[in-house]
């Protein structure tokens, strides 16, 4: 029986907690997505996405997922005949690969052990064998095993081979990870609602470098829902092309607000405190990081050997109320995932640290008791 008494700590990679104030603005009476009303709000979220982003140039709000921001970052750049380099590190560079291959596209594919990271002389290495790519496509944080990627670098070596664009999922990593989009020159960023903004899933964002507006104009993928050149031109006028998440948008301006408020230097901060007191307790069980280049936004955990790391999902919800993510596609089993991103604080990681404590212990695996919430909470005290 479901205990009713129990309170829930979402710590899954998203979607992640929502705060009780936003969600009641959710709740606000609906107006018509073609009034002034709603053009002032479409507006003022569209500027604060911009401090977000770091960036000046455009940036779009989709009604979407962070894979619709994708599949719209690639129809609308790429035509039949072109090529692009894919750098997969996980199931979400897997993605990149995924949407390139449904629309014909030749991908060379740079892939990456699960757990590890991008090498920049990989790259360099292809390019200087035969530059003619049209696009790279990366993610900056790869939520399905907790890595980070340097892409500032990765847009540093493509600028050498006739500055090839760069495009990014950021879905995980925007709000927890520096990210300057105009001092880095990335050329699209993409990302989502659910995770770092602190909101409900059913918006993207896809903000564009002005030196793509050439590529997208001559672009000759087909598209229709995404064309950036229809979001564009709605814009204009202070409009969005289709009917948008007219509610989750009154949402968005308003964490948007707080988050302009606290500042993303602020934020940054914060979550690299969270992952560090994260990882630090981790160890301290006697467990190992699973992430060769662990990011401030999920932890990834390798299960120790005779653990079932399927139950550790189960039970932590189960006896505990602590719901984590477990691993995707051949890791499911193999390791657990803590996010420390959007509305999460260290009270939560310390809950959460207690919960794998307690489970661990009931499945049998032989350590010392307290000692990962303990070094949990000399990170937050130091």
């Amino acid at each position: 029986m479901k205990n009713p008494l129990r309170k829930v700590r979402l710590l899954t990679p998203g979607p992640t907690p929502v705060s009780t104030d936003i969600l009641l603005s959710l709740a606000k009476e609906v107006i018509h997505h073609r009034g002034d009303e709603f053009k002032e709000i479409l507006v003022e979220c569209t500027n604060l996405l911009k401090y977000v982003f770091k960036t000046e140039n455009d940036v779009f709000i989709l009604t979407s997922s962070g894979t619709g921001a994708m599949e719209g970052a690639i129809v609308n750049v790429l035509s039949q005949g072109d090529r692009a380099i894919v750098l997969n590190t996980g199931a979400f560079g897997r993605r990149w690969k995924n949407i390139l291959d449904s629309y014909g596209i030749e991908v060379k594919e740079i892939e990456y052990e699960w757990g590890d990271y991008v090498k920049l002389e990989d790259l360099e290495k292809i390019l200087k064998e035969d530059p003619n790519y049209q696009a790279i496509f990366c993610q900056h944080t790869e939520t399905s095993t907790g890595v980070i990627n340097d892409i500032k670098g990765i847009k540093e070596v493509a600028k050498k081979y006739g500055d090839i664009p760069v495009i990014v999922d950021a879905v995980s990593s925007l709000l927890g990870e520096e990210l300057f989009m105009d001092d880095w020159e990335l050329d699209i960023v993409v990302s989502g609602s659910q995770k770092g903004l602190m909101l409900p899933p059913g918006l993207a964002f896809i903000a564009v470098n002005k030196k793509m507006w050439k590529r997208i104009e001559s672009s000759k993928l087909p598209k229709f829902y995404f064309s950036l050149i229809h979001a564009k031109n709605y814009f204009e006028r202070g409009q969005t092309p289709w009917t948008p998440a007219v509610n989750t948008i009154f949402a968005l301006k308003e964490g948007l607000k707080r988050i302009k408020e606290y500042g993303i230097e602020n934020l940054w901060a914060r979550y690299k405190k969270l992952a560090q007191a994260t990882r630090e307790g981790v160890k301290a069980i006697g467990l190992e990081l699973f992430a060769k280049r662990p990011c401030n936004v999920v932890t990834s955990i390798k299960v120790p050997e005779g653990v079932d790391g399927i139950r550790i999902v189960k039970d932590m919800q189960k006896d505990f109320g602590v719901r984590i993510a477990g691993g995707q596609r051949e890791y499911k089993g193999k390791i657990v995932r803590f996010a420390h991103m959007g509305y999460i604080d260290e009270m939560d990681v310390v809950m959460g640290i207690a919960g794998l404590e307690l489970t661990l212990s009931k499945l049998g695996y032989k350590f010392e008791i307290g000692n990962g919430v303990r070094k949990v909470l000399e990170v937050f005290n130091g």
